[in-house]
Order: structure tokens, then C-alpha cells, then sequence
């Protein structure tokens, strides 16, 4: 769906940034880019009705959205050049407390890519409109990351998300 498509290519940019920010080889920057573009993909597996509901998923609905970082680690196992982003698919729904899914692991359990990209879904999350919300500001989506640091999200990828946007805003104040 149109969302998703967008939504995949922001995750992509904002997860390359901060990994970039926490200076990443270019190979792990590469997987993490290859990841971001792919992180949703086991979307494909969720009924389109839950995928698209127009107000708040019951709790069913949100047991099943909740499989489909585990279905998009399955749909890219036969490809060998994804096998390093396996990781990142899987756990990018991980909380930092172990209160995430699909494994309920925490912190350094974590691959760092997973732990970044869940710092970068988030954001676009809060910053997109969606049927059931209006987006929130970045300013107020910035402020609810840092809130959560250390309960939500590895306090590393937030703050390189700061210097990141940061870097990014203050290249267009000088254009």
C-alpha cells in the first residue's frame, strides 16, 4: 500500500543516518539500508482488512499484526545477500526493556541494526497521518523517543537520531 511503500523509504533513510551517526562500517550500513527497505514486508502475510482498518485494532488484530516481522524474516530466508538483515526484520518491533515482540528479548540482545531501526519506525510512525490519527510534530515525536529511552528504546540509537536530524535540519537552514 501507498503507506507502507513511504513509510519503508523513510525508515530506510532515517536508520541509515543514525547508523552513520554511531559510525557503522559501510557494509553494516548497507545491511541496515537493505533492512530498512525490507522491514515491513511480512505485512504481506496480515490480512489486508487489519492492515488497512480505518480506527484501533482489537486486540486479535494486534496479536496477528504482531507476526509479521517473524513472517518477513521467513519470506527473505532463501536470499543470501539478505541473510545478515535476517536479524534487523525480525526484532525491529524489540523493545529495549524486553517488553517487545516477536521474541521479548532486550538490550544488547538486541542487534544494534534492530535497536536503530526501531528508533526510526517509531519516529514515522508518530510523524505520519494515519486513518485513526493525525501525525504528530516532529518536536513532539522527538520528545516522546527521549522520554522512553532505556524502557523503549538503546539510549545510543536516540541520541544519534537527535545529531542526525540535527546535522539534517541545520544543512536546510543554510539553503
Amino acid at each position: 500500500d501507498r503507506y507502507t511503500a513511504g513509510h519503508s523509504e523513510s525508515v530506510q533513510r532515517y536508520s541509515v543516518g543514525i547508523a552513520r551517526e554511531l559510525g557503522l562500517s559501510p557494509e553494516e550500513i548497507l545491511t541496515i539500508e537493505r533492512a530498512g527497505a525490507l522491514h515491513d514486508i511480512g505485512k504481506i502475510g496480515i490480512p489486508d482488512a487489519i492492515i488497512n482498518k480505518p480506527s484501533r485494532l482489537s486486540p486479535e488484530e494486534f496479536e496477528k499484526i504482531k507476526e509479521h516481522p517473524a513472517i518477513g524474516e521467513q519470506m527473505i530466508l532463501p536470499i543470501p545477500f539478505l541473510k545478515v538483515a535476517r536479524g534487523i526484520i525480525r526484532h525491529h518491533h524489540e523493545r529495549f526493556d524486553g517488553r517487545g515482540y516477536p521474541d521479548g528479548i532486550a538490550g544488547q540482545e538486541i542487534e544494534l541494526g534492530a535497536r536503530i531501526m526501531a528508533v526510526a519506525d517509531t519516529f514515522d510512525a508518530m510523524t505520519s497521518d494515519r486513518s485513526y490519527r493525525e501525525a504528530s510534530r516532529a518536536e513532539e515525536a522527538m520528545a516522546e523517543l527521549s522520554r522512553c529511552r532505556n524502557s523503549q528504546f538503546d539510549p545510543d540509537a536516540v541520541d544519534a537520531f537527535q545529531r542526525f536530524r540535527e546535522t539534517v535540519n541545520h544543512g536546510k537552514a543554510q539553503d
